[in-house]
């Protein structure tokens, strides 16, 4: 027997020389566990590209609305072929060889008018030919034209952006606000988790000091006889299952740690002791507050009305696609040809180009109002979704509201439960050194007290997750009483 323990005692000594050289150097609260994730997580850096994206995406949006100078050319077009003509009085058609160069550009300001649709461009250009067969050099330009174009009875897609782009843009806003505070919610759960196999290590590795000790006293009554074989050898059992549980305990507590600082996006090989937060505030939530907050400010009544608008648009676009379509184009300008550049800008002649274009389909078996008929239902389908989606939505607050107010009476309770817990160990634990119980009312308390730590933690976890996913929901600090926001323009700066 004094084989084991001396066994027993050499095993805890490399125990505590392991944990001696791992010992937690760094304090870390939860404040500081989030100040930590939002500044070098990588979930961060995946929100800030994320919006980035978006941003150009409205930035090029907004551009579609600005005049763009656009230059067209095609340079060096040799062709040495042979090309059939048309004698024009007997209509005999010959082929002769064809020996050329061609150069064209031409430079253009362009601008979408979103009312209608239409574009106007005002235009500059110059072609040269060169024909190299009869040694001549051909020079045609225009120096100035304004073309527009204006389809008519057609879908109107910049009228529908205007609608949707701002409204996207605005909801992007919102998702990477809701992206910050997930990462919040993300880094509670991982630090409780590391609090909780920390403070369960912890208690483990009291309850092996504690239980060396009365292992060390059972070893003395037993010579005097106040200890049966069985109490001790019970002792002992309970003594290397409380090493076994400290070494575990200590592995669980190290992939917690590895997974928490991973998740911050710490490369320091440091390790934390975490403090567990004080005693939760003192706040409590109003569904109607809540709601109202969580409509005014998260992305979800932003989603569903961009919803609702392009189910509109769905239905729009299949209408507009359906019988006429007539497109009016009109361009106004001066042109000149000569066989010098100089020629070419003389004595300009008027142009004048207008004409509409117009296709019909006479008769498509039905294919145009099939599609009409199907955006029609599609944006009912829609419309009835988003209602369930709302619906579900003010139920889902209501809930978690609900569940938050209870839970810090849960925390205020579990805090008095581990007191008492802790108040009937130390007491079973004086009463075993005086003889008065037996080892399995030691153990009895020991397990109650480890449950009650446990539960405690657990208790105190699930306040504060709570907490960060209303404050996710709706957006809103409620222990400052603030709207949540972010510095946008830096984000983009940087």
């Amino acid at each position: 027997m004094r084989n084991r323990l001396l066994l027993v005692c050499v095993g805890w000594l490399l125990c505590s020389t392991v944990i001696g050289q791992n010992l937690t150097t760094k304090k870390m609260t939860l404040e500081q566990a989030i100040e930590i994730a939002h500044s070098r997580s990588p979930q961060v850096q995946m929100a800030q590209l994320n919006f980035m994206a978006q941003y150009w995406n409205f930035r090029s949006y907004k551009a579609l609305f600005l005049p763009a100078l656009n230059l067209h050319g095609s340079l060096g077009n040799y062709n040495r072929s042979l090309v059939d003509v048309r004698d024009p009085e007997t209509g005999r058609i010959s082929y002769v060889a064809n020996n050329t160069l061609s150069n064209e550009l031409s430079i253009s300001i362009d601008q979408n008018i979103a009312l209608t649709g239409g574009k106007v461009s005002l235009n500059t250009s110059l072609d040269r030919l060169d024909q190299f067969n009869y040694g001549t050099q051909i020079y045609n330009s225009n120096p100035l034209s304004i073309r527009y174009t204006q389809p008519l009875r057609s879908f109107n897609e910049l009228k529908w952006k205007k609608k949707t782009e701002p409204l996207q843009y605005e909801k992007e806003k919102k998702v990477y606000l809701e992206s910050m505070e997930n990462i919040t919610l993300q880094t509670t759960s991982q630090f409780f988790s590391v609090l909780s196999a920390q403070t369960s290590h912890q208690k483990n590795v009291e309850n092996l000091n504690d239980t060396r000790k009365m292992y060390n006293i059972a070893l003395k009554r037993s010579e005097i006889g106040t200890v049966d074989k069985s109490e001790l050898l019970q002792l002992e059992l309970a003594l290397m299952n409380a090493e076994l549980t400290a070494s575990n305990s200590r592995t669980s507590l190290e992939i917690a740690l590895f997974n928490f600082t991973t998740y911050l996006g710490i490369s320091e090989s440091a390790s934390f002791e975490l403090l567990p937060p004080t005693t939760p505030p003192d706040v409590i939530m109003e569904y109607d507050f809540v709601l109202s907050k969580a409509l005014q400010n998260s992305s979800q009544n932003l989603m569903l009305q961009l919803k609702e608008i392009e189910s509109q648009q769905g239905v729009a676009e299949a209408k507009a696609a359906r019988g006429i379509q007539v497109e009016l184009q009109a361009n106004l300008g001066f042109s000149q040809t000569g066989n010098s550049f100089h020629e070419a800008y003389r004595f300009l002649k008027d142009q004048e180009i207008v004409g509409l274009s117009l296709a019909m389909p006479i008769y498509d078996w039905g294919m145009s109002r099939g599609k009409v008929k199907m955006a029609e239902a599609k944006a009912r389908l829609v419309r009835t979704q988003n209602e369930q989606d709302a619906v579900k939505f003010q139920q889902d607050i209501r809930i978690k509201v609900i569940q938050f107010n209870q839970q810090s009476k849960q925390c205020e309770i579990s805090e008095k439960a581990y007191a008492i817990a802790q108040q009937r160990y130390d007491i079973t634990k004086e009463r075993f050194q005086n003889g008065g119980i037996t080892v399995t009312d030691l153990n009895t308390a020991q397990k109650e007290l480890d449950e009650a730590s446990r539960q405690y933690i657990s208790q105190l976890g699930t306040f504060w997750s709570a907490y960060f996913e209303l404050r996710k929901l709706s957006l809103y600090d409620f222990i400052h009483k603030k709207d949540i926001s972010a510095e946008f323009d830096k984000i983009i700066e940087n």
